[in-house]
């Protein structure tokens, strides 16, 4: 039986990229448009066939491919082999399950599955659309995933300004049962559907663990300390002498306490603004052996990437200021739109401006479960610079 063929887009250029991203200005409106979400056949200007993906006129992304092998469908086999390659990676290469049972299953363009991300933690699978195409064929996924974790729960949801940009609605339904999860020996309570993300930040889970190095016998603060997971291996694997970690947030502080409780940790969890908390600890002279700070994103705008940039700027400068001579700072960022090169560059200013000198021991990023393709840097988001601050 002949599969039915697909609508075809063209484009106004001839491909010359294998980016898997294409822009409504480079395409022809086609005379009917396809749903957003849509599956479709990509030819360029010459008439030439150069690729298979989802479709959406609504959007920014015009196309996001999937395949530039001719041959291969884009149906839900083709979702099965992508997700049982992305476990595959998790599992017998990066070996993940000897360390972690929370782990990115699935990494969007990472992983060849543009606007899916899908993280696990213990028996409860997260799974969020950045795409109409995605979540029109949530069916697909879902089914991928059982196969690779039979007797797993499901947790969905989208936020609502990739709702708007993508033009889909979904409601998430209501949040699941906390899941606990186990990261080097270290216990967590992942709580997705709390208004904080998927719960629980894996993406630090190797960060974590190199700075506990620095923390034995020290004082260690952690500035936008979320649910904990800094502090408690600063304390617990690190066996730091006092930990202060402080958040605005008070519900996700109440997440810490009940992290730290679990493995047994005495962090001294503070409600306050950092930039509040920060000028008072220095005035009063106050410091610190080691110092993380770790924000939330600041932008999802390129408009707005110069005011980020200045704000960074003033939150590491007073995190210098607090750290004793010689001490660690690990400052990150996990704003995609700023790049590596431009967040180094901020950070040398800000130790100008704060009088210090500061030595890069290291420069990571998220684990080997957030891989990104060399042609597709948008999947590169996240920023750890270890630093000596003399």
């Amino acid at each position: 039986m002949n599969t039915p063929a697909l609508p075809v887009i063209s484009l106004k250029i001839e491909r010359r990229s294998n980016h898997p991203w294409i822009f409504q200005k480079m395409v022809v409106k086609p005379d009917a448009k396809p749903k957003p979400g849509s599956i479709v056949d990509i030819v360029d200007n010459t008439g030439k066939w150069v690729g298979r993906g989802f479709y959406n006129g609504h959007s920014r992304i015009a196309l996001r491919v999937l395949t530039e092998d001719a041959d291969e469908a884009v149906d839900e086999a083709f979702f099965a082999r992508k997700i049982a390659d992305a476990v595959a990676l998790r599992r017998q290469a990066l070996r993940l399950d000897e360390t972690t049972d929370a782990w990115r299953v699935v990494h969007s363009e990472g992983d060849g599955l543009s606007g899916l991300v899908v993280d696990r933690y213990g028996d409860l699978l997260v799974v969020e659309f950045f795409s109409a195409g995605a979540f029109r064929h949530r069916e697909w996924v879902y089914a991928a995933l059982r196969e690779q974790f039979p007797g797993c729960r499901f947790y969905s949801f989208s936020e609502e300004h990739v709702q708007k940009q993508e033009s889909f609605d979904f409601r998430a339904p209501p949040a699941p049962e906390p899941s606990l999860i186990t990261e080097n020996g270290l216990k967590f309570r992942a709580s997705p559907g709390s208004g904080h993300k998927t719960g629980f930040f894996a993406d630090q889970r190797d960060n974590r663990e190199f700075l506990a190095r620095f923390t034995a016998g020290k004082r260690v603060l952690d500035i936008c300390c979320n649910s904990g997971g800094f502090a408690i291996y600063a304390k617990a694997r690190g066996g730091a002498g006092e930990v202060i970690g402080i958040d605005l947030d008070e519900e996700i502080l109440e997440v810490a306490e009940k992290n730290a409780r679990l493995n047994e940790a005495k962090i001294k969890f503070v409600q306050a603004d950092l930039f509040h908390y920060l000028r008072d600890a220095h005035q009063r002279g106050e410091q610190f052996d080691v110092v993380v700070l770790d924000p939330a994103k600041l932008t999802r705008d390129r408009e707005q990437v110069i005011p980020a940039l200045k704000k960074y700027n003033d939150m590491n400068k007073l995190a210098m200021q607090v750290v004793s001579p010689g001490g660690i700072l690990l400052t990150c960022s996990c704003t995609g739109l700023v790049s590596e090169e431009e967040f180094l560059d901020m950070i040398r200013r800000a130790a100008f401006y704060s009088g210090r000198t500061v030595q890069v021991l290291k420069v990571a990023g998220a684990g080997g479960d957030h891989p990104f393709m060399a042609h597709v840097k948008e999947s590169r988001y996240l920023k750890a610079v270890f630093c000596r601050v003399l």
